[in-house]
């Protein structure tokens, strides 16, 4: 019997292709044949890499082989068959038990003791050289992310702008993007809900196919939105050049409602004060109920001293609180002509904060510079490193957008501050005035541990809403100090609060 097979095998389908292609193996195959006589039954082609092992057409002849349904196998090359030493010893069992290899383009007597001598070296050279290839490109590969380069096709919302460029927002598909990060964020969305709702507005995955579920969270699981390349196999992180779509605060607000951390579950009735109270003695939400056609909130732990409230004892412990961010005129005169003033020194203020900026920036970067050495001084290990790393990466990922608030032409510090007291001021009277979204949005922004135990409700007003509502009291029972002087005390307070909130909040 003279029936042999042949085998061909590219790493790639556009390999085969373009490359060194199949039919060149395999012409190279059939000239050896006819020159030795050989007949040639069946062709097995493959289409995957010999650097690993789960070929299923190389399997498939082996098996064949050993049925003993063929004399032997003509192959292309040693390389051609294997680039892992355990598919090449695999082969060397079928020589051993009298299955005849031959090899195309190198003249080897496998018989003999020599030939195979020279078929092994050709096969630990060829598993040498796959192996010297992957280090080469995986320190390509990190070389990229050092560069903040991501090294990867670009995620939806992006485009590929080619090898050693950083990847620029899609002006399409990144405010979409932005969008869903933006409405999942709200917590009025499960993933379902926002697939269905974003797919009708138009996001589509990099193939233009409707978006899916799976592709829904891995966007809003992707860190590479806010500014980083997260190598999840690995837990490295990476900071990037390429321009993020989400803000860092607005990123991690949408990790904490995945991560069940802030959830808003439907509600089958709406009450102005919805979710928005706890009880103080138990810390659980006061759950609204109308009765009698008055409105009342109601702890349902068994026990609790906290039974009801009703909402009208709750707005007038809210409006006690916002009545103390009301400005008397002599305030609104000094603050204006304060305010001007501040506007011309502005120039000069703003170039100050981008230095401090600058000067934290440095800091991280010396931080993550130790870091760095006490891992590789094995003070450390990797989880910790990494761990640590990644939380220095946001943070100076949140300075970097701090420092682009200040240096665009986005609204200076003393309009925000102008803004600032303008709501503050006026708080009272929005709540008054407003729609139930409108208040309930004015007591999310003005307050924060609202709570009730027993009869009486609990307002904190939030930073710096506290600040000016404090802005007389005097611990030391002196007598009233003057508008001046108060305001010029508390102005750089609202000052350094507003650089710090401000952003975040508009980010969220």
């Amino acid at each position: 019997m003279n029936e042999f097979y042949g085998y061909t095998r590219v790493s790639t389908a556009k390999q085969g292709e373009h490359g060194v292609s199949l039919e060149h193996q395999k012409d190279a195959i059939e000239r050896y044949a006819e020159k030795n006589n050989l007949k040639i039954i069946r062709w097995f082609t493959e289409q995957e890499t010999a650097a690993k092992r789960g070929r299923p057409m190389f399997g498939q002849m082996l098996k064949f082989l050993r049925l003993g349904r063929a004399l032997g196998v003509i192959i292309h090359k040693i390389d051609r068959s294997a680039r892992n030493l355990k598919d090449w010893a695999d082969l060397g069992e079928l020589i051993d038990s009298g299955i005849v290899v031959h090899f195309a383009n190198e003249s080897l007597d496998l018989q003999s003791r020599g030939g195979r001598l020279s078929a092994d070296i050709q096969a630990v050279v060829a598993a040498d050289y796959i192996r010297n290839l992957r280090e080469e490109a995986k320190k390509g590969f990190y070389g990229r992310l050092k560069q903040g380069l991501l090294p990867r096709p670009a995620p939806v919302g992006y485009t590929d702008q080619g090898p050693g460029l950083p990847k620029l927002p899609d002006p399409v598909q990144a405010p979409l993007v932005r969008l869903a990060f933006e409405k999942y964020a709200t917590a009025n969305y499960n993933l379902e809900g926002l697939t269905d709702e974003m797919q009708r507005l138009g996001l589509r995955t990099k193939r233009s196919g409707n978006i899916r579920k799976g592709a829904m969270s891995r966007i809003l699981n992707n860190r590479f939105y806010a500014g980083l390349i997260e190598i999840r196999r690995t837990g490295q992180s990476f900071s990037g050049v390429h321009q993020p779509i989400v803000g860092t605060v607005l990123f991690e607000r949408v990790q904490k409602i995945l991560q069940g951390k802030i959830n808003k579950p439907v509600m089958r009735y709406r009450y102005l004060f919805r979710q928005l109270i706890a009880c103080q003695l138990c810390h659980y939400s006061l759950v609204g109920e109308e009765q009698k056609g008055h409105i009342y909130y109601r702890c349902h732990t068994t026990g609790c001293p906290t039974k009801t409230i009703r909402q009208e004892s709750l707005e007038q412990g809210l409006v006690h609180e916002l009545r103390k961010l009301e400005f008397s005129q002599e305030e609104k005169n000094y603050f204006r002509g304060k305010i001007l003033h501040m506007k011309q020194d502005w120039g000069a203020e703003r170039q100050q904060a981008v230095q401090n900026l600058e000067l934290r920036r440095s800091q991280l970067q010396e931080r993550q510079d130790r870091l760095t050495d006490a891992f590789l001084d094995k003070l450390i290990d990797q989880d910790s490193f990494e761990q640590r790393k990644t939380a220095l990466l946001s943070e100076r990922c949140l300075i970097n957008e701090n420092l682009q608030n200040l240096t665009s032409q986005s609204q200076s510090l003393p309009d925000r501050l102008t803004n600032f007291l303008e709501l503050a001021g006026t708080a009272y009277l929005a709540y008054k005035l407003g729609l139930e979204e409108e208040k309930r949005e004015l007591v999310r922004i003005t307050t924060s541990n609202r709570s009730v135990d027993r009869k009486l409700p609990m307002f904190t007003l939030n930073l710096p809403f506290s600040e000016v509502a404090k802005r007389f009291e005097n611990s030391c029972g002196g007598p009233r100090r003057s508008v001046a002087l108060v305001w010029d005390q508390l102005i750089p307070r609202l000052l350094e609060s507003l650089s710090a909130v401000l952003p975040q909040a508009q980010a969220a």
